[in-house]
């Protein structure tokens, strides 16, 4: 379709202004689309609803595209379309009026000889708008009237009496506005009455696909990631996009320039520079240099930067004249990113030296306001780290180091702080990023350097706190119980010097308090105690800032259920943990529970003869990186020594038990006992009784069942028969022990029993598989003599062991390994997740449920279900339920 003409006169017209000066016919002429103009559908469709309202705005920034979205829509009508471009500078009523008149008659939109003129530039008779109405009422199809620039128009009375005309005209007239500020008219009565149409910035903005067909009618290329982020950055701004593919053109890698353009070097900023900043008055010249600093801004916030106190009203105008000042709502205001890259640049050439000065002024005051992370933020870009490293101390968010979403930004923000810091809360500072890549002698030195700080200088319960909080970890790194209960009872002394409200903001802090606690409890053995400390965090809110605490509560928490003999118990706590920081995309090498966690599970699946997926799960704990804390090490330890021992490798099992090496200064009993046993197994392994005997003999038991039984375990295999009894008939019943343990007493009572009374064998042995089925138990089977295997497979016993130990019962001759894992009924071992789905779709839960509960996307569930169908054989969740049921796996 061809545009019209673009100076079509009609007969009659008149072409002098009220001043006797010639009409520009420029302005009436539409402009012209460049070659490389991209047409956006979306915006012309809604453009064509122009026809339906009496007032139609496009309304947005400099260069965002509005004029030539318009003019190219107007050309494509194919009808009459009145175009007039508005100028800078004194307009008086009767000159715009007469050359919207002149607009009109360009058009071809006929008018009556007694219309008139205005033949004053400053004045417009009134009659002579109402005969313009009236005239435009009558028309059977309306007249398009396009008022480009229209901000250029700042006179209220023009806007009333384009808003009487625009009334009176009814139907006969179809007003578009192309303007970068808020037009003076009532837009709102417009607006309710739903005769109004709007297109704005938002909508201006490119999006990804039309940004590839902008750089595409440039002759440019890109990958579909570098497109997306110049979009972002330029914020889908047309005129930026634009020059950028023009500067891009003459490089010779295009798209290495469009990532790393300097924004205040470039033809964009001259653009910026010189249609937006330059047209402002100087006072807001300067407010926009200063607060190019900010992220965001508030008249508050300005007029600490300015020293004035005008902010307000400067702010609003510049947001209403589309300024790329973006009101973000609550008096709060933000730049556009490339507008305020070339501020930054411009502030920096032209005001050496205020950048540092207004970062140092934003800390203060966005401290002061509660605002701590912008606070940290500047006083970090002003170079002030006492006060930075103050900020996060005072505020008692010391803990945010270690735990929630910003712990890897604060990580980043305090590596830039040099030995010119020099107060308490920077050494605190240092010392937490020493103890968290656990480097526990720097730690300590920096924290006692903190200490002797503190305890010169007033009171700071804060700074004490923070002191006990690192105290603590140190001591569950050191493996110190004592330290650890010193700090607690430091900080139950200090909490009460701290306001209520700040302890309350950060719940992190006790989290990481009692899980160091608990941490140090367990490696002591004193699993009770632990427990304790551990519940209490992991009954806490499910929240991102106790997050990281609570998986690590959960994951220790899972390993004492695991020593104590309880596998269903430690796989639910395990899976609970690590389901923790999914939810909230936390983990990774800060994530002790993660570890934990992955250990235990590995543990779990030895113990179940899985060692296919023991294997991949201490590979994926090993992948989550080293964590070097006492209890995790033990747990890696002994979950790789348990594999290897499983798969007949005795000496490596040995090693791996034996190779724990952790800066403890307190040793742990159960680890030390641990150790032992996998030793002594080793050396059964290899025939070695006599040694595997005095392993045993420094096994301090201290009435614990577990161990107890492991240990009789051991010294009958040994060949130690009667000290096996002695230590089972002085076992404790208590509720603690799990199946593992009971199901190993039974064991070693069945074997002794075999010799003089097989019947009571064979209770003994019913006994431990029933108890052994519901925990999926199968190592002890595994490992039992040959005389306790053959009696396995007599009919009574075969029927209990059918289905989960072995299909029709009974248990391998030969010791387990990767390869002869003993099969059950069903095609493959379910995996533990795949057993959490196979049970959740006994709740009746749809995918989409599941999905939500388990915090996985709906194509995990999905693949998890696939293998568990094919796993057990069946086609169907019905059958998938009634086959996992049939097999005690839910």
């Amino acid at each position: 379709m061809n545009p019209r003409p673009e100076n079509p006169r009609r007969s009659g017209a008149r072409h002098g202004d009220p001043l006797g000066e010639p009409f520009l016919q420029t302005r009436f002429a539409l402009p012209a689309r460049p070659a490389t103009f991209l047409r956006r559908p979306r915006l012309a469709d809604h453009l064509d609803q122009a026809f339906e309202t009496p007032l139609t705005m496009v309304n947005g920034s400099a260069g965002a595209g509005k004029t030539l979205l318009v003019a190219d829509w107007a050309a494509r009508l194919g009808g009459p379309v009145a175009w007039l471009t508005n100028e800078a500078g004194y307009q008086g009523s009767g000159m715009f009026w007469a050359y919207v008149l002149q607009a009109l008659s360009a058009a071809g939109a006929p008018l009556s000889e007694e219309m008139g003129c205005p033949g004053d530039a400053s004045h417009v008779d009134r009659k002579l708008l109402a005969r313009l109405a009236d005239e435009l009422s009558e028309r059977e199809r309306p007249v398009l009237l396009v008022l480009d620039e229209f901000d250029q128009v700042t006179s209220a009375r023009i806007a009333e009496q384009l808003e009487f005309v625009l009334r009176h005209a009814g139907r006969g007239l179809r007003l578009i506005l192309v303007t970068r500020t808020e037009p003076l008219l009532p837009l709102h009565r417009y607006r309710a009455a739903g005769d109004l149409t709007e297109i704005r910035d938002a909508e201006l903005a490119f999006t990804v696909d039309e940004a590839t067909a902008l750089l595409e009618l440039h002759g440019l290329e890109l990958p579909l990631g570098a497109t997306r982020a110049l979009v972002e950055r330029t914020q889908g701004w047309a005129a930026g996009l634009r020059l950028c593919a023009l500067a891009a053109r003459q490089t010779p890698d295009p798209e290495a320039y469009l990532k790393e353009f300097e924004a205040g070097r470039s033809t964009i900023a001259d653009f910026l520079l010189a249609e937006v900043l330059k047209r402002q008055p100087a006072r807001a010249q300067d407010l926009l240099l200063r607060v190019s600093v900010m992220e965001r801004f508030s008249p508050g916030l300005v007029a600490e930067l300015t020293g004035r106190g005008d902010a307000e009203p400067i702010l609003a105008a510049l947001h209403t004249q589309n300024a790329f000042v973006e009101d973000l709502g609550h008096s709060w205001y933000r730049l556009h990113p490339l507008f305020g890259e070339i501020l930054r640049a411009h502030l920096r050439v032209y005001k050496p030296g205020l950048e540092t000065e207004l970062h140092r002024r934003a800390a203060h005051w966005l401290h002061a306001s509660g605002a701590l992370p912008e606070a940290m933020a500047h006083g970090a870009a002003a170079g002030d780290w006492n006060f930075t490293s103050g900020a996060l101390v005072d505020d008692l968010a010391i803990g945010q180091l270690f735990t929630g979403l910003r712990a890897s930004d604060l990580a980043e923000l305090f590596s830039r702080m040099g030995p010119e810091a020099t107060n308490a809360a920077a050494d605190l500072v240092r010392a937490a990023r020493d103890l968290s890549e656990y480097d526990v002698s720097g730690g300590l030195a920096h924290l006692r350097r903190a200490e002797d700080r503190l305890a010169s200088q007033e009171p700071d319960p804060a700074g004490r706190l923070s002191c006990v909080l690192l105290e603590s970890l140190a001591a569950r790194l050191t493996g110190s119980p004592a330290m650890a209960e010193q700090a607690m009872a430091t900080a139950e002394e200090v909490r009460g010097e701290v306001p209520a409200n700040l302890l309350a903001r950060h719940p992190e802090f006790t989290a990481l308090l009692l899980t160091h606690l608990g941490s140090a409890r367990l490696w002591a053995g004193r699993f009770d105690d632990a427990r304790a400390a551990l519940n209490e965090v992991a009954g806490y809110p499910s929240e991102v800032a106790t997050a990281l605490p609570r998986e690590d509560s959960l994951g220790q928490l899972a390993l004492i259920d695991y020593l104590n003999g309880w596998l269903c118990r430690a796989e639910r706590k395990a899976l609970a943990a690590l389901r923790e920081t999914e939810r909230f995309g936390l983990g990774g090498p800060r994530s002790c529970g993660s570890v934990l966690g992955q250990l235990v599970l590995a543990a779990v699946a030895v113990d179940r003869g899985e060692l296919r997926e023991a294997e991949a799960l201490l590979d994926g704990a090993a992948g989550l990186g080293a964590v070097r804390d006492p209890v995790t090490a033990a747990g890696r330890s002994l979950a790789t020594a348990g594999l290897l021992l499983s798969r007949g490798e005795p000496r490596a099992a040995a090693e791996a038990a034996a190779g724990l090496d952790v800066p403890a200064l307190v040793s742990s009993p159960w680890a030390e006992t641990q150790t032992a046993l996998v030793v002594s197994a080793a050396h059964l392994a290899e025939g070695r009784a006599d040694s595997a005997l005095k392993v045993l003999d420094d096994v301090p038991c201290d009435g614990e069942p577990a161990c107890a039984a492991e240990t009789a375990w051991a010294r009958f295999a040994a060949g130690n028969r009667e000290a096996a009894i002695d230590l089972l008939d002085h076992m404790p019943n208590g509720g603690r022990s799990g199946p593992r343990a009971t199901v190993r007493a039974a064991l070693v009572r069945a074997a002794a029993a075999q010799e003089t009374d097989v019947a009571a064998a064979r209770k003994l042995l019913a006994r431990a598989l029933l108890e052994a089925r519901r925990e999926r138990l199968r190592r002890p089977f595994l490992e039992a003599g040959p005389r306790i295997r053959r009696l396995l497979e007599t009919p009574p016993l075969q029927g209990l062991a059918a289905g989960w130990l072995r299909p029709g019962g009974g248990v391998s001759n030969g010791a387990p390994d990767a390869a002869d894992v003993p099969p059950s009924l069903v095609v493959d071992e379910l995996s533990a997740r795949e057993r959490e789905i196979v049970g959740k779709l006994a709740e009746m839960m749809s995918t989409e449920e599941i999905a939500t509960d388990l915090y996985v996307s709906v194509n995990t569930v999905k693949t998890h279900l696939k293998s568990a169908y094919r796993k057990l054989g069946v086609n169907g969740r019905a059958q998938a339920v009634r086959r996992a049921r049939e097999h005690g796996l839910i």
